[in-house]
């Protein structure tokens, strides 16, 4: 049986009113020995080779995005060729134990960089990660951006990680409408997030198997100003025909500036093949 392949395609913008973007997309493939950099968009056989695909959205400084996206690749590098095809049989083969340090060590840097330096105070990330073994995508997440699953003949948008908001929380208890979130005064006020003077790390960690045909996507929390779940739905399944040739990222970022664009906007969107 051929191995599967990866499609995949990454895109971000400042929006309309922020001069500077603190959001960052990775997008990596590595083996056991080195890691390579991908480019935005893409598509590469799973035969002998990893992928990591990660969204942040920085906080706390100018730079702060850009450090954490940097900070999240040196650890990356380090960590995970070691742990290359450690096992694709769930969380037991030691997948959750690699992101749990991989978040930790990024905590730490991020923490040590804002009590270094003046202008980096109180600076901090979401991270949303994706890690793509053959027929599994392990994931590790904390803060309010998002990962998405689509599987395959399916009309549905499951979202796999939890915000961590107050405001994320009430949604997931049935307590506030899709809506009602999305237009709280409070919904971007973080529980967790990788630095930002967060004592621990304490990241979502979890593992979805998939086949030929699913898709996930990542996004910042821009994406989700601009747009309500059934509408990245419709643009990710059924775009209109005159959008369709545009890479899925790009277009998704395209259609949530036009609708809100008042915050860093970013996607990453991967499918199984």
């Amino acid at each position: 049986m051929d191995a599967l392949t990866l499609q995949w395609s990454g895109h971000t913008d400042p929006g309309k009113v922020r001069r500077n973007n603190e959001d960052a997309f990775l997008c990596l493939q590595f083996d056991a020995r080195e890691v390579r950099y991908l480019g935005k968009i893409g598509e590469d056989s799973l035969e002998a080779q990893d992928y990591v695909f990660a969204v942040s959205d920085g906080m706390g400084g100018a730079k702060a995005g850009e450090f954490a996206s940097r900070i999240a690749v040196e650890k990356i590098t380090r960590l995970l060729p070691r742990a290359f095809h450690h096992g694709v049989t769930g969380l037991n083969a030691g997948h959750k134990e690699i992101l749990d340090e991989l978040f930790a060590q990024i905590h730490k840097s991020l923490l040590y960089l804002g009590e270094s330096y003046e202008e980096c105070a109180g600076m901090g990330s979401t991270l949303t990660l994706c890690w793509f073994t053959p027929g599994w995508m392990y994931f590790g997440h904390i803060g309010d951006s998002r990962l998405y699953y689509l599987p395959a003949g399916e009309g549905r948008l499951i979202q796999v990680s939890h915000d961590d908001t107050h405001i994320g929380w009430l949604q997931r208890q049935g307590q506030l409408s899709e809506r009602e979130a999305r237009n709280h005064p409070r919904k971007s006020a973080l529980s967790k997030a990788v630095g930002a003077g967060h004592q621990f790390a304490d990241p979502q960690t979890g593992a979805v198997g998939y086949q030929a045909g699913d898709a996930f996507f990542l996004c910042s929390d821009g994406v989700v100003d601009g747009l309500f779940d059934r509408q990245i739905l419709r643009e990710l399944r059924d775009p209109e025909p005159r959008d369709a040739a545009m890479p899925h990222a790009r277009r998704l970022v395209q259609k949530a500036v036009e609708q809100s664009g008042r915050d860093n906007t970013t996607a990453v969107f991967v499918e199984a093949r």
